[in-house]
């Protein structure tokens, strides 16, 4: 137990090191690309596009609750040219990709997640947004100890829908509801994951 408990810590603060890396890393390269933005004209859709920050909490029940306040960190990137004043239907066959995560505390599941995201911006600054992919998480598999659900696998389906509205042209706040679960596609028990939070994200 002692040994699956370090195991457990270990895997978790190496998952959380390796995104806050590869955070820095974006950070960098879109901060040059900012400052190279300002000396030439762009010729295309930015890669690097939003950065959002926020923080959720578990919204279910009984053993399957998880304690404790998730910090949570996404990146999008626009390889597909998605541009909010197009009209819905280019929106909608131009999805971002994500790249992001949800932080256990309190002994809880973190959470490494990435996947598509399609937007519908309205002129009006109101959008919705719902993405799917993928998560690898750190939490209980089989063997249900304080808290929290028992995922029954490593790998797990995450999708997530938000509603939210743009301040400007680059913030923005969105609040979502974000969900993990194998859809019983493989063996063991599938308690999944649900959790509701806000988002606050900056448009380069």
């Amino acid at each position: 137990m002692a040994i699956d408990s370090i195991s457990a810590c270990v895997s978790r603060k190496g998952l959380v090191a390796s995104f806050l890396a590869i955070s820095a890393i974006f950070v960098a390269e879109a901060s040059a690309a900012t400052a190279a933005d300002q000396v030439a004209v762009a010729s295309g859709p930015k890669i690097f596009d939003e950065l959002r920050f926020g923080a959720s909490a578990s919204i279910q029940g009984g053993r399957d609750h998880e304690n404790g306040v998730f910090p949570d960190v996404q990146v999008l990137f626009n390889p597909f040219g998605y541009n909010p004043t197009d009209n819905w239907k280019d929106q909608l066959t131009h999805p971002r990709i994500h790249l992001g995560t949800s932080i256990g505390t309190a002994g809880s599941a973190t959470q490494v997640y990435g996947g598509l995201s399609w937007t519908l911006t309205n002129s009006n600054g109101i959008f919705a947004e719902a993405g799917f992919g993928g998560t690898v998480h750190t939490g209980n598999l089989d063997d249900w100890q304080d808290h929290g659900p028992m995922l029954g696998c490593r790998l797990l389906f995450h999708e997530y829908a938000g509603l939210g509205y743009n301040f400007d042209s680059h913030w923005n706040m969105m609040a979502q509801v974000a969900h993990s679960s194998h859809a019983n596609l493989c063996d063991g028990p599938n308690g999944g994951m649900t959790r509701v939070g806000l988002m606050v994200g900056y448009k380069f």
